[in-house]
């Protein structure tokens, strides 16, 4: 086989690539699967904000909505809500190292 062959064989690839890409693109863009639509102002209202696993079946999983935080159980036979509406807490100071000399 010579080397234009090849060449072709490349370019065909990165071309069905980017059209991969770009239908991904525009279906996340314009909302065409179900669960992409974003709000209007482009801030998300869910978010997970920590999970911490408890054994290798379970998780707590802690989700903020709006400014109201849950405390979920998720494992392997259910899902439980341990406690709702908790306060959202400013984000916590970052510490910085303090040096000694």
């Amino acid at each position: 086989m010579e080397f234009t062959t090849y060449f072709k064989f490349m370019m065909a690839l990165v071309f069905v690539l980017c059209l991969i890409g770009l239908l991904a693109w525009g279906t996340r863009k314009f909302g065409l699967l179900r669960g992409t639509v974003r709000a209007g102002n482009g801030k998300r209202r869910i978010e997970i904000v920590e999970v911490a696993p408890i054994d290798s079946k379970r998780k707590l999983l802690l989700v903020r909505r709006d400014q109201t935080e849950h405390l979920l159980l998720l494992g392997a036979t259910g899902d439980l809500v341990v406690e709702t509406g908790i306060e959202a807490i400013a984000s916590p100071p970052v510490k910085t190292r303090q040096t000694t000399e």
